[in-house]
């Protein structure tokens, strides 16, 4: 007789145990087992939550090397068939081997489920017929679970899905994750609705009204906004380090559409403003992008989107300030360029209308498309197309954990029709589509990857641009880990290849998430190894990093409305002079839209007590010993740079820790 231990792992999520009978069949190169019935002493105790627990399957003889796992259970009499997540199930052999069958998912039928063993296996080296028959199964099942869909027009397609429930188990929530979601997104505006004040419809009367609102939800950060929101300062620095450090970039050439000239600006310095022009001491952000969207109509009322330039210097003594904007791109009389030597509302209330603007093109542009919509197209592609057993999947399934169940909730509640987006912000309706296809037509590969993106912006030496210092390291320390990883599996070239699956990953990816466009620069197929490590570097920081900085600020730098307003009621003023408090508070959201706009920036800034950092890896995917001691060496890294980052904040007025590895989630989750 050949004895096998068995041991299973059932999962620690809520509810993971089963009360059901689990079976096992062992297969291996020289035969296979019966199907056995893994009972002990303990009883339905064996598959309680986070159980681990150990059985013997006899066979005649030995099954030689094992290939895979055949699992399913059957409810006894008294009991209906339940769901039970199995993590993971550990074979030792009589030979003296040990192997492992990585699962971490959910069996909630009494279906036989198939399991391959824990060594990731390129296409081309899976030659054992019963390793090729396990791998076509398992893709056939899931081209039918993961179907592209399109959402709208224009945009990167989607998975196949009505709501929640229709999505595969696999990549739910856990109940915690639900829970807690689902209670922070009622409790936001359960707090507002207290003061009766997410259902009316008026203006604000004074400043201090919105800091009443404002003082019962807040956090250290927020409070730092509130008290330098109006500060030129402040306002350049959030192009830098606030939630969207994405747009600025250096001026070597005005604009043709902003005549700025010397004799109207105040530069500090020696130097006049074609000298600094020539000096790489200007800075522009164009939001060009916004001209023209149809804006919204909220309470009865026709809202204001403006598509600003805004011109910054950097002084001799390295702070960048604003010296000018214009709020409409077409120039003219009614179309004045304001001065920080203008009068003190008509400057703050420019500054509003491009806080507004940001707002509305860092939420579509910067945050939903090039972080949640590609982060779903990658995860999809990847379930579609590649196996459990091959090292892509394995390095990247963590990084596509609830990206799809958020992102349909964000589709059906954030910006559907009824969505609290599509109700409540300046582009929301038709406008937001507009701004999404319009993003779409400039999105490239270049623009992803933040070294050639800081190169092409011209940022590599504008000092107290934490965004770029934090993320460049990121990236590097990214990019050394999946170096090493996809070189141990990839030995050539030529193995990048000749593997059809990680083919289709990049093909779909191509056609079904940048809609076939070469313009982009996103490969069609991979040739080398070297390509493939940047473009899977990519992915993992867009996933974590990226998503990290452009989201988890937003309540941050949103909370205290007058700083970040969704819409604006008025246009701006078309000449100067007789702006007045009155006016800003007359042109700032109404009531319910500040609060409506504060839940939401609450909800997507909240970090879950399911929280999974950058680095960590709770489910074991990887068993071989140099990919192991790869993912130590990267968790080693990002602990460095973590503190690297602390040190450097404890000097900082305003510490920036969007990208701090320890508060960077492992994926685009909230």
């Amino acid at each position: 007789m050949a004895n096998y231990e068995v041991t299973t792992y059932t999962g620690t999520l809520l509810y993971s145990n089963t009360f059901n009978n689990v079976y096992i069949k062992l297969v291996g190169t020289d035969g296979e087992s019966h199907h056995t019935w893994l009972i002990d002493i303990t009883g339905p105790l064996s598959f309680t939550t986070g159980a681990e627990s150990t059985f013997s399957v006899s066979c005649s003889e030995s099954v030689g090397k094992l290939l895979m796992i055949e699992l399913n259970k059957e409810p006894p009499l008294i009991f209906p068939v339940d769901s039970w997540f199995p993590a993971k199930v550990r074979v030792k052999t009589p030979e003296g081997h040990t192997f492992h069958f990585p699962i971490y998912r959910w069996i909630t039928d009494t279906d036989v489920h198939i399991f391959r063993e824990g060594k990731a296996l390129l296409v081309f080296e899976d030659t054992h017929a019963l390793g090729k028959y396990a791998r076509e199964k398992e893709l056939k099942q899931r081209e039918e679970d993961y179907q592209w869909e399109v959402y709208a027009d224009g945009i990167p397609h989607c998975i196949k899905a009505e709501n929640t429930q229709s999505l595969p188990l696999e990549v739910h929530f856990s109940f915690t994750k639900k829970i807690e979601f689902d209670f922070t997104a009622v409790q936001g505006l359960i707090d507002l609705k207290l003061d009766g004040l997410a259902d009316n419809t008026e203006k604000w009367t004074d400043m201090q009204s919105i800091y009443g609102v404002f003082c019962c939800h807040h956090n250290d950060t927020s409070v730092y906004v509130q008290k330098h929101w109006k500060e030129d300062e402040f306002f350049a620095y959030q192009f830098l380090n606030g939630v969207n450090p994405m747009l600025i970039k250096r001026c070597s050439v005005l604009p043709e559409n902003l005549p700025v000239k010397d004799y109207m600006i105040f530069l500090q310095g020696p130097h006049r403003l074609d000298e600094e022009l020539k000096n790489g001491n200007i800075y522009l952000c164009d939001y060009k992008l916004l001209d023209g969207v149809e804006t919204n109509t909220i309470n009865g009322k026709k809202q204001y989107l403006m598509a600003p330039l805004v011109l910054f210097h950097k002084r001799p003594d390295d702070k960048l300030m604003p010296i000018a904007i214009q709020l409409k791109q077409t120039p003219g009389e009614d179309n004045p360029i304001f001065f920080p030597t203008d009068s003190e509302y008509d400057w703050l209330l420019a500054k509003i209308f491009v806080r507004s603007a940001d707002f509305n093109y860092h939420e579509l542009n910067v945050h939903l498309l090039r972080t949640h919509l590609l982060a779903e197209v990658f995860a999809v592609s990847l379930l579609r197309n590649v196996p459990m057993v091959h090292p892509l999947y394995k390095l990247l399934i963590p990084h596509t954990r609830y990206t799809l169940q958020i992102n349909l909730m964000a589709r059906n509640l954030l910006i559907s029709k009824d969505g609290s987006f599509t109700h409540y912000a300046a582009c929301g309706g038709e406008g937001q589509f507009t701004i999404l296809n319009r993003s779409m037509a400039s999105l490239t590969y270049s623009s992803l990857c933040i070294p050639d993106n800081i190169a092409e912006r011209g940022l590599e030496s504008l000092p107290d641009y934490y965004y770029r210092d934090d993320g460049l390291k990121l990236w590097d320390i990214i990019h050394k880990f999946v170096k090493g990883i996809l070189n141990y599996y990839y030995k050539s070239d030529a193995d990048v290849q000749k593997d059809t699956e990680l083919q289709k990953w990049i093909s779909d990816i191509f056609v079904q998430g940048f809609l076939s466009n070469e313009d982009t620069g996103i490969p069609q197929s991979f040739t080398t190894v070297g390509a493939l490590v940047k473009f899977v570097t990519m992915v993992i920081f867009t996933c974590s990093v990226q998503h990290s900085a452009v989201n988890s600020g937003q309540f941050d730098f949103g909370a205290w409305m007058p700083n970040t307003p969704i819409s604006m009621q008025l246009p701006p003023p078309t000449t100067k002079g007789k702006t007045t408090e009155a006016t800003i508070l007359e042109t700032l959201p109404d009531v319910n839209v500040t609060v409506h706009g504060m839940a939401v920036l609450h909800l997507l800034s909240k970090q879950s007590t399911d929280f999974v950092s950058l680095g960590q890896y709770p489910e074991e995917e990887f068993y071989e010993k140099i990919p192991c001691k790869l993912i130590k060496a990267f968790q080693g890294d990002l602990e460095v740079q973590s503190v690297i980052i602390k040190n450097r904040n404890e000097s900082l007025d305003l510490p920036y820790t969007y990208m701090n590895p320890t508060l960077v989630e492992n994926s685009v989750a909230v």
